[in-house]
């Protein structure tokens, strides 16, 4: 199967700018149905897009900026959203005018390949690569190729329960998903079961050390403190703490046949830190089942696929 990635990750390779380089190199992109990758740096009145090109002016009539904008079920945002941004087009004209040549440009074409060979293809625990588009309350939408977006909902993203999407993930950052299904034609993603079991994340830590975490909840009986994206522990009651604090904590006791962690605060303040680097343990492949829970806790949390 070909790879489909999306838009921005062959920006720069050479063989990519092997085809902006001139004008002969894009009517080679053309010939051969190539897709080219490069920068929209306006969207005009009409919503065509223009790209920047070194060697002519590339244009993306509305109607062939994305999937669905000809028939109205997608909505032009979709084109306005990818100004300043890389995009995928081919090649479908080249034009002599006074002011040099005019690239007349598809990235639905390019997109329409990418569903055909690509996107069509996927089954449910297919590991693929991504990028954040942007975030709701309710979930992330990501490019899964060729700009072509699709859902991690939030309580998909990590087994440690978020209060939004940003808690995890920022705009453009590169990631992995998990085919998880199809709704309406579309695909649909889960992210939890790639960042680690229970034990693989607890076997992270050990009693004794004092470690950062996040606070994530605070409840009468105690403060559930995120160690890991799919690990927190559970802490005594403490006055002025609330969710979104950084906080260092000392841990009492891992218990596996429990699943759980007991910490102490050592102490919690104010953090506007950026989502940290996720810590994959699975990058590629095929998930049938996931399994979190430990053999010995009694009770089974799996994803099947």
């Amino acid at each position: 199967m070909k790879r489909y990635l999306p838009e921005g990750k062959i920006f720069n390779d050479p063989e990519n700018q092997y085809y902006l380089s001139s004008p002969e190199a894009m009517s080679e992109a053309m010939t051969h149905g190539i897709t080219v990758e490069a920068r929209a740096r306006m969207c005009d009145n009409a919503h065509d897009l223009y790209i920047d090109l070194e060697c002519g002016t590339g244009v993306i009539p509305r109607e062939e900026g994305a999937i669905g904008i000809k028939e109205g079920t997608t909505k032009d945002i979709a084109l306005l959203s990818r100004v300043n941004k890389t995009v995928c087009f081919k090649v479908t004209e080249i034009k002599d005018t006074p002011d040099g040549p005019l690239f007349v440009l598809s990235r639905r074409k390019a997109q329409e390949e990418c569903m055909e060979n690509f996107v069509a293809l996927l089954e449910n625990g297919d590991i693929i690569p991504a990028k954040v588009t942007h975030l709701e309350t309710f979930g992330a939408f990501v490019d899964i190729g060729c700009g072509i977006v699709s859902l991690i909902p939030i309580d998909a993203i990590s087994v440690s329960r978020i209060s939004h999407p940003c808690d995890r993930f920022f705009n453009g950052q590169d990631i992995f998903a998990v085919v998880k299904g199809r709704d309406s034609g579309r695909i649909t993603l889960t992210h939890k079961e790639l960042l680690g079991t229970w034990l693989e994340n607890a076997e992270q830590f050990a009693p004794g050390e004092t470690v950062s975490g996040i606070v994530r909840s605070v409840e009468p009986y105690g403060v559930f403190i995120e160690l890991a994206p799919n690990l927190a522990g559970l802490a005594e009651p403490r006055e002025g703490v609330y969710p979104g604090q950084a906080a260092s904590v000392y841990i009492k006791a891992i218990i596996p046949e429990k699943m759980k962690v007991k910490l102490i605060i050592v102490d919690v303040f104010d953090s506007s830190g950026f989502p940290g680097k996720i810590n994959y343990f699975i990058k590629s492949g095929k998930l049938d089942k996931w399994v979190y829970s430990t053999d010995s806790c009694g009770k089974d949390i799996v994803s099947e696929f």
